[in-house]
């Protein structure tokens, strides 16, 4: 009986950690928003890594007898699948709408059961993956500015180009760092995988910054104003250093597709920070994807109880 307590309230610290994840996710859409006028996109994600990595610096120096060439290689490659997800998703940008995106990448959590079952060879559960329909569905009701049911489907079905097969990239990226982090954050030292995820986006953030300079994607530029400090300091210390750090270290209390339900979260707690920073409004839509989202959890928590009560 304690055991199960004690695995039940890891469990529940687990899940509890991956919300606050997702909620200071959802404070980064508005504190950039305001400050990417002042950078080049991927610049800003070189520094903002960057920064992060030297807060962490005096920690991997005391901590370098724990490194290996294993740790070391399943930390870069966590770094290079999260880096990808960051430059698709901004390369796409650039050629779809931020409503398209945010819908595409959200719903990358449809990949998470599949490569899960790719990687490790496990089946999610039933419960898991109806969650995830309930968020898929959510996410689009409140990703929609059109006025009826309709509106949703010919909004996200308008077009199919380039920038929503970059952003198609996005969501692959990360469902497959969703599902590699559950498996590295349970082989390898917690002290190497974390940062080395930083520096290796952090390097490839500046190479991508020129790569992308001299394809024409974007050019470099930064100037420094209130905003472009404010969004270093958030991003690099809260959505970087605390995040990344919960992750590595709480994600394996939960399976992958969960995990991608709990991030599924991050739109609607954008769309709290920006009702209450810049006074954007939410739609009828959005309230309803939002409930949509916040029952995919639930059902997803139910079936896991009924699971457990029935001995299956």
């Amino acid at each position: 009986m304690i055991n199960y307590l004690s695995q039940k309230s890891k469990k529940y610290l687990s899940e509890l950690s991956l919300i606050l994840v997702t909620i200071i996710w959802g404070g980064t859409f508005v504190i950039i928003k305001s400050a990417i006028n002042d950078i080049s996109s991927m610049l800003f994600v070189a520094i903002r890594f960057g920064i992060a990595g030297l807060v962490l610096l005096p920690i991997v120096i005391s901590k370098r007898k724990l490194f290996n060439s294993e740790a070391v290689k399943s930390g870069l490659f966590l770094g290079l699948l999260l880096f990808s997800s960051f430059a698709f998703q901004t390369a796409g940008l650039k050629f779809t709408s931020a409503t398209k995106s945010a819908f595409i990448t959200v719903s990358g959590i449809v990949a998470i059961p599949f490569f899960q079952i790719l990687v490790k060879k496990k089946l999610p559960s039933f419960g898991a993956i109806l969650g995830a329909v309930f968020v898929i569905v959510g996410v689009a009701f409140l990703s929609s500015s059109g006025n009826s049911f309709f509106d949703i489907f010919i909004e996200l079905g308008s077009g199919f180009g380039i920038g929503e097969v970059l952003t198609l990239g996005c969501a692959l990226a990360y469902a497959l760092y969703v599902v590699y982090l559950d498996v590295h954050s349970n082989t390898h030292e917690f002290w190497v995988i974390f940062p080395l995820q930083i520096f290796t986006i952090s390097i490839l953030g500046f190479l991508f910054a020129y790569i992308f300079m001299f394809a024409d994607v974007e050019s470099l530029h930064i100037t420094i104003s209130e905003n472009l400090i404010i969004a270093f300091a958030y991003t690099s210390f809260l959505a970087t250093v605390i995040t990344i750090a919960l992750q590595t270290k709480m994600q394996k209390g939960v399976t992958p597709t969960k995990a991608g339900i709990i991030y599924s979260f991050e739109p609607i707690f954008a769309a709290i920070f920006a009702f209450f920073l810049i006074n954007e409004k939410i739609s009828n839509f959005g309230y309803i994807g939002s409930a949509l989202i916040f029952s995919g959890l639930i059902v997803s928590e139910i079936y896991d109880y009924w699971k457990k009560d029935n001995g299956k």
